[in-house]
């Protein structure tokens, strides 16, 4: 199943409509879809690559009001819906340790997590649950869902067709280094 959507992904980001698909790639996947925008985004930003900051921000603008859905199905709709998505892709251990968390580092947890490759519907739908401050949600989703884009954009601005198999391979390891540089910095400023 995942290797038929992983096909069909490809296929849309050669489209002509390939931002919509993007856009709505993006939008899904912060609440219900298996597929990352990624898989959309590396593609469109290297046949363009003069286009890869209007790319990010059309994932980073998608995913933020995607992952608004995705806080409101675990909000008003966790019983009926959310509990069916996090049974779907096996994260109950996971949501319930999570679902703790959020309740004291809410807007941490998704800063740092919404960076890597950790299901980001996972994320948006605990954050509803837990009924994080709608507010503090909105503004930590921007935070992350842009750094992880715009990461990946400069990656591929500036290095092109080689970073592509490099983050295709490691985008655990890209996204995870980041995260430890940014709350390394975040650090660094308490200290200071």
């Amino acid at each position: 199943m995942l290797k038929r959507l992983y096909d069909w992904t490809m296929a849309k980001a050669a489209s002509k409509n390939a931002t919509t698909w993007l856009a709505g790639v993006s939008f899904a996947e912060s609440s219900f879809f298996p597929i990352p925008p990624d898989l959309l985004m590396v593609p469109m930003v290297l046949a363009n690559r003069q286009a890869a900051w209007r790319i990010a921000t059309i994932c980073t603008l998608a995913s933020v009001v995607g992952g608004i859905a995705g806080y409101m199905i675990g909000y008003f709709l966790y019983e009926a819906i959310g509990r069916a998505v996090i049974d779907f892709y096996h994260l109950n251990d996971q949501f319930e340790v999570l679902r703790q968390k959020f309740v004291d580092y809410g807007a941490e947890i998704l800063i740092i997590k919404g960076m890597t490759p950790i299901p980001y519907k996972l994320l948006t739908i605990t954050a509803g649950v837990a009924h994080l401050n709608m507010w503090v949600f909105i503004g930590a989703s921007i935070i992350s869902r842009s750094m992880r884009f715009f990461l990946v954009a400069a990656l591929l601005y500036w290095f092109g067709e080689p970073v592509r198999n490099f983050i295709e391979k490691r985008l655990t390891l890209v996204t995870s280094a980041f995260a430890v540089a940014l709350v390394g910095g975040f650090l660094v400023i308490k200290l200071i």
